[in-house]
């Protein structure tokens, strides 16, 4: 059989995502987001296509390190206004039966408890369909939101977020047996108390006693998703993660970065095929060769370059600069960051080049314009040469981009064995991902210890940083 694709749809609850100025097309429904209806239409609109989520990015701050402030992000709406994505969850899991919901959250900032009664809710209400995207926060100003003077090292976060896991673990795993609920009316016993214990963790950055608020909800723990590239994120990766998000700007990079987590995930004494790895693609689809064209030249004339200055916290104001000035006369600019430039023009960089790349689309290795069967070529070659299992289908327009892949790509797709033929009636978002039966973490995962009473009261060892290169993405851009 070969391989078939998953696919997410990359969201966020705000005007203006990750394509930058495309909110001021007509067609856009971007500006519903404060709209119940928005996220309930997108929801069945998901499920009508089949996909296994819609995947909720977030971040905790705002982008103010272009032009040293805020303006620039909220005249184009970078990431702001923005509002809470864990709350559309419940609205969308309503309407539908069988779509996934990945959502973000950052270990840095908040504390665990609350977070674990928010997550087994969530997993109650939508019968096993949630996802969590584990973050640490890397916008300073997301720092400065929560008292702190900067930005918290970044291993450090790392070294926090392991701790924050163990803890989930202990409430979602640990702290309730799975036969605790008998609800027997005739004695009044809702819960035998005898099979809901404490779990009095007391480590280095939290001390929570329990028990867990919430009983055991079908998953438990919620699908783990990580976007990572640093030593201490594939660590982390290699004993948290079950997606990951990766890229690379060539098959090698995208192959190799691969084989580095699943590395790390060895070294967790985890089976490596317990992790499937995701790209952030875009597409763009129509007909024929004449509507790809109208559709992408219309995008490019809307994309904002001040918006993507923005979302890179770019130091450099680029736009002040006349075109012909060479790169290296530019003060505080990284000529590594553009040396693609370079590689392909064979001539000194400058800020018109600089300028042109950044009103481009991400064009990348996960990037096609074409007909259904040149997107399906495109895919099967992800799938088969680079050795992903899905993406996250970045969005243009809301709704045409889904409505796009729906109406052209996934049939193309079906015809060619790489797309399901429908969904498996009450199958969790981790059965979906892993196969039936796969409702629960596996076996040899870092978080099922805590299924044994026992290991509630002894620590974990420390996180082993294993030997590896940064990977070859932007994890970045994933949130």
């Amino acid at each position: 059989m070969p391989k078939q694709l998953h696919v997410n749809l990359f969201e966020m609850n705000c005007v203006s995502h990750i394509v930058h100025g495309l909110w001021v097309h007509p067609d856009n429904n971007r500006h519903r987001f404060n709209d119940l209806d928005y996220w309930t239409e997108l929801a069945q609109l998901l499920e009508h296509g089949e996909f296994d989520g819609v995947f909720l990015a977030d971040v905790i701050g705002a982008y103010d390190g272009f032009r040293d402030g805020v303006d620039t992000a909220l005249r184009e709406a970078v990431q702001i206004p923005s509002n809470d994505p864990l709350l559309v969850i419940p609205a969308m899991a309503a309407v539908t039966r069988h779509l996934g919901f990945g959502v973000t959250f950052s270990t840095t900032y908040e504390p665990p408890f609350a977070f674990a009664r928010r997550m087994s809710t969530l997993d109650h209400l939508t019968k096993g369909r949630v996802g969590w995207n584990i973050v640490t926060s890397y916008l300073p100003n997301a720092a400065r939101n929560f008292g702190h003077a900067d930005e918290v090292a970044h291993d450090h976060r790392y070294e926090i977020a392991d701790e924050y896991l163990d803890v989930l673990y202990k409430l979602w795993e640990g702290s309730w047996d799975d036969d605790a609920v008998i609800v027997d009316r005739a004695n009044r016993v809702y819960t035998d108390p005898a099979k809901v214990r404490y779990i009095h963790h007391h480590g280095t950055h939290f001390r929570v006693a329990g028990p867990h608020l919430t009983q055991p909800s079908p998953q438990r723990t919620p699908v783990l998703y990580q976007a990572t590239g640093s030593r201490a994120g594939i660590a982390f990766a290699g004993r948290h993660a079950e997606v990951v998000f990766t890229g690379g700007a060539t098959q090698a990079d995208v192959r190799a970065n691969i084989a580095a987590m699943r590395v790390a995930a060895v070294a967790q004494e985890r089976d490596p095929a317990g992790i499937k790895f995701v790209v952030q693609a875009g597409i763009i689809v129509a007909k024929d060769s004449d509507a790809v064209a109208a559709k992408l030249d219309a995008y490019r004339r809307l994309l904002s370059v001040e918006g993507k200055l923005v979302h890179a916290m770019s130091k450099v104001d680029y736009t002040r600069y006349p075109r012909d000035t060479p790169l290296a006369q530019v003060p505080g600019a990284d000529p590594s960051r553009w040396a693609r430039l370079a590689l392909a023009g064979g001539t000194a960089v400058t800020v018109g080049d600089v300028l042109d790349a950044l009103a481009g689309f991400d064009e990348d290795r996960f990037f096609v314009a074409g007909t259904p069967e040149i997107v399906a070529d495109a895919i099967e070659r992800w799938l088969d040469e680079d050795g992903i299992d899905g993406i996250n289908l970045r969005q243009y327009l809301s709704f045409e981009t889904a409505r796009d892949f729906i109406e052209l790509v996934i049939p193309e797709l079906r015809r060619r064995g790489r797309y399901r033929d429908g969904y498996v009636p009450g199958e969790t978002l981790r059965e979906r991902l892993f196969g039936a039966g796969h409702a629960r973490l596996p076996a040899d995962h870092h978080g099922a210890r805590y299924r044994d009473p026992g290991a509630l009261s002894h620590p974990a060892a420390p996180l082993r940083l294993v030997e590896a290169a940064p990977l070859q993405a932007n994890a970045r851009m994933q949130s």
